[in-house]
């Protein structure tokens, strides 16, 4: 019973996602300014996995890590805040239901405690 749920939770939180990576694809092309703020976040995670797939595959870490042309920057950095968007919205709903869960067997817990006193 869990496992569809989750998949149909998965499917709804990439459903989800996607007009929001849209919406800020097209924020990006109307707004300057954000769209350097995203070109710069790309770039920083292009150099960073780079460094990391180089030094994973012992290849040389100082050569020079060219950056990427605009528009792949602009899609990378889309795709990384909607999966950021949906790993967000996971953890909160991951958080409220160990938070419900705990509530929930503190309750428990009261009421046998007394039962147990009566």
């Amino acid at each position: 019973m869990v496992l569809p749920l989750l998949k149909l939770g998965t499917l709804a939180l990439k459903t989800l996602s996607k007009p929001v990576a849209a919406r800020l694809k097209k924020q990006a092309a109307y707004a300057p300014r954000f769209r350097e703020f995203i070109v710069a976040i790309a770039q920083a995670n292009h150099r960073i996995t780079t460094r990391m797939q180089r030094r994973i595959y012992s290849h040389a870490t100082d050569a020079a890590i060219r950056p990427l042309d605009e528009e792949k920057a602009v899609q990378a950095a889309v795709d990384l805040m909607g999966e950021l968007f949906v790993f967000t919205v996971a953890g909160a709903v991951l958080i409220f239901e160990v938070q419900r869960s705990s509530r929930s067997e503190a309750k428990k817990e009261e009421a046998r405690r007394k039962d147990l006193e009566f």
